[in-house]
C-alpha cells in the first residue's frame, strides 16, 4: 500500500460531497446526476440490485467480489441519503450510538418505540 492514509469516515464524507456536487449536473455526463434525476424509485431499485449482488457474492464465498459489491451498495446508499437530504455522518452517529448495545436490546427498544407510536 502507498503512503496514503487508510480510508476513514472522511472517505464517506468526501464521497457524499462529490455526490452532492453532481446533483443537478448533466445526466448525460454524470451517473449520479442521471440516477438522481430518475427519482427515488430508480435509486431504491439500484440499492436492491446491489444488495442482491452482495448476497450472491457472499454466498459464493468470493472475498474480492464481496468487497466490491459492498462498495457498490454503500455508494448507492450514499446516493439515497443525498436524495433525501441526509449525510453519512448521521448514519455514523447512529452506529456510534449503538456501540456497546446488544443487537437484541436495540431491536427490542425499536419494537417498543414502534408500539408506542401505534398507540397514538
Amino acid at each position: 500500500m502507498s503512503g496514503a492514509a487508510p480510508p476513514d469516515a472522511g472517505t464517506l464524507a468526501r464521497l457524499a460531497d462529490v455526490i452532492e456536487a453532481r446533483r443537478g449536473a448533466d445526466p448525460g455526463r454524470s451517473y449520479v446526476a442521471r440516477l438522481l434525476a430518475l427519482g427515488p424509485d430508480a435509486v431504491l431499485k439500484k440499492i436492491g440490485e446491489e444488495a442482491t449482488e452482495t448476497v450472491m457474492a457472499a454466498k459464493d464465498g468470493a472475498p474480492d467480489r464481496i468487497v466490491s459489491e459492498v462498495a457498490d451498495l454503500w455508494f448507492h446508499c450514499l446516493v439515497a441519503l443525498a436524495l433525501y437530504g441526509l449525510r453519512p455522518e448521521a448514519v455514523l452517529a447512529e452506529l456510534e450510538r449503538r456501540v456497546g448495545t446488544s443487537g437484541l436490546d436495540e431491536r427490542a427498544s425499536r419494537k417498543a418505540a414502534e408500539g408506542e407510536k401505534r398507540d397514538f
